[in-house]
């Protein structure tokens, strides 16, 4: 669940600044993230092409439980905690959240807070669902991700 190296480390002459667009670099960083993980490289290349950077300053608020969902992330660098109800979750470069909001855009389950300076790869949703339409294959793959990820939890709950 994490991507192979920081940001600035992959791309150290011009790491993207806020607002950044992705580029086809992004590829291999989003081929980590497990629902996109059985696309093609052309298709995560048109998934990296919807991501924008943005940094979040340190003990920011980037979601709020509660909040419509509008945009999964990637976090490129920086570190961050997840807090759902007591539960509290660190979560660092490489890991990703909000990625229900790409396919439901329900309001948020949790709230994730930048412990550290973070740099994100944002996916808005408007702009992935466009995506989906026109590129079927994307939807087949991660519905097929999805089912699998259902078959897993029926298998570890049913024992």
């Amino acid at each position: 669940m994490s991507a192979r190296l920081p940001a600035a480390k992959m791309f150290p002459e011009n790491a993207p600044g806020h607002g950044s667009k992705m580029s086809r670099a992004w590829i291999d960083v989003l081929a980590d993230v497990p629902l996109l993980a059985g696309l093609s490289r052309r298709h995560l290349g048109r998934v990296a092409g919807l991501g924008r950077t943005k940094r979040f300053p340190a003990r920011t608020s980037v979601v709020t439980a509660g909040t419509n969902a509008d945009a999964f992330y990637v976090i490129l660098d920086g570190k961050a905690t997840v807090r759902a109800g007591q539960r509290r979750i660190p979560i660092a470069t490489g890991d990703y959240f909000g990625e229900m909001a790409l396919l439901d855009g329900g309001v948020r389950s949790a709230s994730v807070v930048a412990d550290t300076e973070m740099l994100v790869m944002a996916i808005p949703r408007r702009g992935f669902l466009k995506l989906l339409e026109s590129e079927p294959k994307i939807a087949i793959s991660i519905m097929g991700t999805l089912a699998h990820r259902i078959r897993q939890l029926q298998t570890t709950t049913n024992v």
